[in-house]
């Protein structure tokens, strides 16, 4: 199976520490943002994984060298950020087997079951599936409408960052999905799926409800980091980890 990976962000948020150190590698409990995520796709039977860079890529391609996992890494640098669903379009190639594959935004701290999302695509085999979760603040995040007195369904609406949210399901930033998705990525660059993709399909999408004990966290502001901090032990994500020998950075 194979993954796309998306970290290329800035973390402009969580500056002065991502002035030194890629937003993907910030560390959690002294162990780098990516060797969750690498830790993760390993232990659900992932095989291969496309990893877009654009901020410090030397640093990134560092922690790559140095890993210790079976999960084969592809490093794409992006001069100028394509946007989620741009890195997607253009690394068409890499998936063209027509194979289900997962996106995800690798800037969040979750213990989400990919295999249990593999396997309700699988399933239900919509053009993408995407995970869901509640969150409490539905105006800050994309959120996704199910059919009515569904737990998980179909998709009917999806709205970036809605003035008035209709249900308080978020996107988890965590996709199935396979290579006819790229049709639907406007051509123009960067393109976004929160904004540019979801959108356009709706009655296509299958949305899938995380567990009470599936995690995520958006580790994108200094608040969020410090919870990242304390939930990581308490969500046993430091057992059977991967090694690096960049935990440290």
């Amino acid at each position: 199976m194979k993954a796309f990976l998306l970290a290329a962000g800035l973390g402009t948020r969580l500056r002065p520490l991502t002035d030194t150190v890629p937003k993907c590698l910030v560390p959690i409990a002294g162990r780098p943002l990516l060797a969750y995520w690498i830790a993760l796709l390993e232990r659900h039977g992932f095989e291969e994984v496309l990893l877009n860079i654009h901020h410090l890529p030397e640093h990134v391609r560092e922690f790559v060298r140095c890993l210790s996992s079976r999960v084969r890494v592809t490093l794409f640098e992006e001069p100028h950020l394509l946007g989620s669903a741009g890195t997607v379009m253009t690394n068409r190639e890499w998936v063209a087997d027509g194979r289900p594959f997962l996106v995800a935004n690798a800037d969040n701290l979750t213990n989400v079951d990919l295999s249990r999302l593999m396997a309700v695509h699988t399933r239900h085999r919509p053009l993408l599936t995407m995970a869901l979760f509640r969150t409490d603040e539905p105006t800050r995040c994309g959120i996704a409408e199910l059919q009515t007195g569904s737990d998980s369904g179909a998709i009917v609406s999806f709205v970036e960052k809605p003035a008035h949210p209709k249900s308080n399901l978020a996107n988890a930033g965590v996709y199935v999905t396979d290579v006819r998705v790229v049709d639907r990525i406007p051509r123009r660059l960067p393109a976004d799926f929160g904004h540019d993709v979801l959108p356009a399909l709706v009655g296509e999408m299958y949305g899938h409800v995380l567990s009470e004990h599936e995690q995520l966290i958006d580790v994108g502001t200094w608040q969020s980091y410090d919870r990242a901090q304390r939930e990581v032990v308490r969500w046993g994500l430091l057992d059977g980890d991967i090694e690096t020998q960049e935990a440290d950075q």
